[in-house]
């Protein structure tokens, strides 16, 4: 893609127009410095040619047509995430234990970890099953903006940095050993199969493995993110979570969706506050259901699906049960 002008912010430049981004906020900027006719940078610091590293520039000088000092360096902190701050999804402070429907999602999706893997979390439910990541098991988590190595969320207020966040913009720190690079570099490895397992949310599902997680037509989104390229990634396992039922009561897995998709055949398997069902993306035999939540029978979650599905039963004859360790 060409553009008339491109603008970017840096951490560091030299005077010969070299760039260096910090963290993070390195993931589009040296593709939109590239992408640009003309590119005028700004950055925080700005040093004499020959103190950068040549190891460590991003963005060489070629492409920089324009330098400017910044003088304004205060960075906004979107969303705020520390350790001891309850979230939205009513996580219990200091990383205990979620009860209810939504806790119970989040254990089971921390079953689907299998050790060495390459994972990508979406926000929200699927970040959260992070914390439930079986003993023994050590994953390597992905952001699209541009982070392999996701550590927990800050400790405080304090020493949370806006330069690490995730691609939901929620304040992150990085492991011992992680790296960051650009938006480009992360999407060749979504693209080029390198991420074993993508767990993110979704709006609607299809019994044919159809997603439509992205937009509510007339509601207002600032974009689609990374979801289209990871779901439709070769080799990537995709995992859904969310609500079996909408706010209203009607169903979230249907014959075929209505809203617009995100992925066409893409879902392995969907984890529900009820349920449990593989998706046969290509061989178009449906959903099989292969565990329910404790105390809901298969005819509640009949009537919870727009569509119809297989059983799985299993040597007693019964559904296996959902992890019910922390259930009440």
């Amino acid at each position: 893609m060409k553009a008339d002008l491109s603008l970017v912010k840096a951490w560091k430049a030299d005077t010969r127009g070299n760039l260096i981004f910090r963290g993070t906020a390195q993931n589009s900027n040296p593709d939109a410095g590239m992408a640009g006719k003309i590119c005028i940078a700004e950055a925080e610091e700005i040093v004499p040619a020959g103190e950068l590293d040549p190891n460590e520039i991003h963005l060489p000088g070629v492409y920089v047509n324009h330098l400017i000092l910044a003088t304004k360096n205060e960075k906004k902190i979107e969303r705020l995430r520390i350790q001891q701050q309850d979230d939205s999804n009513n996580n219990a402070k200091g990383g205990g234990v979620v009860k209810g429907g939504r806790g119970r999602i989040m254990r089971r999706a921390g079953k689907e970890f299998k050790d060495g893997m390459y994972v990508n979390l979406g926000i929200g439910i699927p970040t959260m099953a992070s914390n439930y990541i079986p003993e023994g098991v050590k994953i390597e988590l992905q952001a699209e903006n541009g982070l392999m190595g996701i550590g927990p969320y800050p400790p405080s207020e304090e020493v949370a940095d806006a330069d690490y966040i995730n691609a939901g913009k929620e304040t992150v720190t990085a492991l011992p050993g992680a790296s960051t690079f650009s938006s480009s570099n992360s999407f060749n490895m979504i693209r080029g199969s390198h991420i074993n397992l993508t767990i993110l949310g979704g709006l609607q599902c299809s019994a044919t493995g159809d997603l439509a997680n992205w937009i509510v037509p007339g509601k207002m989104v600032k974009g689609m993110g990374g979801a289209m390229d990871l779901v439709c990634a070769p080799g990537s396992r995709v995992v859904v979570t969310m609500d079996h039922t909408a706010r209203d009561g009607s169903p979230k897995i249907l014959n075929r969706c209505s809203l617009p998709l995100t992925g066409h055949n893409v879902v392995d398997r969907i984890i529900t506050d009820m349920a449990v069902f593989d998706v046969d993306k290509k061989g178009g035999t449906g959903l099989t259901l292969v565990e329910i939540a404790p105390g809901i029978s298969v005819d509640d979650v009949r009537a919870a699906t727009g569509c119809d599905f297989k059983l799985a039963l299993g040597v007693d004859g019964e559904i296996p049960l959902m992890d019910d360790f922390y259930d009440d």
